[in-house]
């Protein structure tokens, strides 16, 4: 049952088994149902006959009786007791009569008279619901079933009893058979073939299930043993086959090639982070090392400063590598409301020791409120202010406008601005231009990739254009903040 194909065999199997036995009873009940239904009327029609000719006062001995051994016959009078059989009719059950032979004051032969009724009662018997003098019952007759012996010869018969009033008044019962036997061969004929049938029915279905399943589930095997094997060999540039047809399983290997193909990525990215940061690292490190033992061995050439400098970019590398980990880990960026606009007038009042003042444009009375982290954002902003410090020449502006459904910030300089394929590039983690090489000047090159991973965390984009000024212009665009 671990197997899927096993089980798929065996739902099936049972599913078409409580299909085809509850068609089959369904069958055998249509069938005996129209069966019995042909011998009612078989049997109606034979005591029809019968009561019409004893409502015409035909004497028992000339009663026309058709096919006597497939339709026995049993007269009754109002109280029940047999007046008349058929020949070779020895035993009788299921009519609800007293006997089967005829009782003495109403033999064979013998002609029905008026003086024979009991209670002397010669009216017509309309008020009691009897048929009227002469006539046979026009309501449906009443059907039971039961068993006869013809001929030493006893089976099953379905009965009908039909009313026939006399000329005398005398009211009869004719019950007349029909026999079971050929409703009874047929259920059993039909019933031993479905029986017969069904476990080979069944064997094929499951047997079918069986290589259907294990057909289209062979790929998946084939994706499975290369997914082991590529977790054995870490090799994370192999793929799965995919099959040729369009249906799910092709589906789940293109998707899990593209998961793979996203992993290696992903583990790419890490990789050269890892390296990258390493040697990021090393230099400070130790040129930090270099001044401490210097400093050790002659007190009086200790660069005080630039220790302290290696130390601040020590500290700021550190913080940009933890804020990325903690990007790269999902960190979700929180849900204070912020009116932009302060919070980037606010940031620019407090760069006093920037080499050229920024000019900021916002519109008065406006309210810009997006929803996130505030700490982040404010990393944002001094990062694209880091940047334009860097590259431009004399003007650095800022402007915050609302942009559709969002708000817009956009910090543009005059310096000699971004080629147009390098505009994706600069994003990228430790990528610096090549005017931004230099380690001193240029930072480690997580500015901007740390900008714009923040603008994805809050909803927003981050990109880079020309500007008016001719230099770079940085269009960060936040979604506002959901009205409560």
């Amino acid at each position: 049952m671990r197997s899927v194909r096993a089980r798929a065999a065996i739902g099936a199997t049972l599913v078409v088994a409580v299909a085809l036995v509850a068609a089959g009873l369904a069958v055998l009940s249509v069938l005996r149902t129209n069966l019995i239904d042909q011998a009612d009327l078989q049997a109606e029609v034979a005591a029809r006959e019968v009561a019409g000719q004893l409502a015409l006062d035909t004497a028992y001995a000339d009663l026309d009786l058709d096919d006597e051994e497939d339709h026995p016959v049993q007269v009754t009078d109002e109280e029940g007791r047999v007046v008349f059989v058929s020949q070779g009719l020895r035993a009788i059950s299921g009519t609800g009569s007293a006997g089967v032979s005829p009782v003495p004051s109403a033999s064979v032969g013998a002609t029905p008279s008026p003086g024979d009724d009991d209670d002397g009662d010669d009216d017509d018997g309309g008020g009691s619901g009897r048929p009227e003098r002469g006539e046979v019952s026009s309501d449906d007759p009443d059907f039971s079933d039961g068993t006869a012996t013809v001929d030493g010869k006893q089976a099953d018969y379905r009965f009908a009893a039909v009313e026939a009033t006399t000329s005398a008044g005398i009211t009869l019962t004719v019950h007349a058979g029909a026999p079971l036997a050929a409703e009874q061969e047929a259920v059993n004929t039909v019933r031993g073939a479905m029986l017969t049938g069904l476990p080979l029915l069944l064997a094929v279905v499951a047997g079918v299930t069986w290589l259907v399943t294990r057909r289209a589930l062979r790929p998946v095997e084939g994706i499975r043993r290369e997914m082991a094997a590529i977790t054995a060999s870490e090799d994370l540039a192999r793929r799965v086959p995919e099959p040729g047809s369009r249906d799910e399983i092709a589906r789940l290997a293109r998707t899990t090639n593209e998961t793979l193909t996203v992993l290696e990525a992903s583990v790419e990215r890490q990789r050269r982070f890892v390296a990258d940061a390493s040697h990021e690292l090393r230099s400070p490190i130790a040129s930090l090392r270099t001044q401490l033992e210097v400093a050790e061995a002659h007190p009086e050439l200790l660069d005080l400063p630039g220790a302290v400098a290696d130390t601040v970019r020590l500290q700021v590398l550190a913080a940009d590598l933890l804020l990325l980990a903690r990007l790269d880990a999902g960190e979700k960026p929180g849900a204070a409301r912020i009116e932009v606009g302060a919070l980037v007038r606010e940031e620019v009042s407090q760069r006093t020791a920037d080499r050229i003042p920024v000019a900021v444009e916002v519109a008065e009375g406006a309210a810009y409120e997006v929803s996130g982290s505030r700490g982040q954002l404010v990393r944002v902003v001094g990062n694209l202010l880091d940047n334009a410090q860097r590259h431009a020449e004399n003007r650095i502006t800022v402007q915050v406008a609302a942009d559709g459904r969002g708000v817009r910030v956009e910090v543009r300089d005059d310096g000699a601005g971004v080629p147009e394929d390098e505009r994706e590039r600069i994003f990228e983690r430790f990528v610096r231009l090549d005017d931004a090489r230099s380690r001193d000047d240029g930072g480690a090159g997580l500015g901007l990739a740390i900008a714009r991973d923040v603008a994805a965390r809050h909803g927003g984009t981050l990109t880079v254009h020309r500007a008016p000024e001719g230099g770079a212009a940085f269009r960060l665009w936040l979604p506002y903040a959901a009205t409560a």
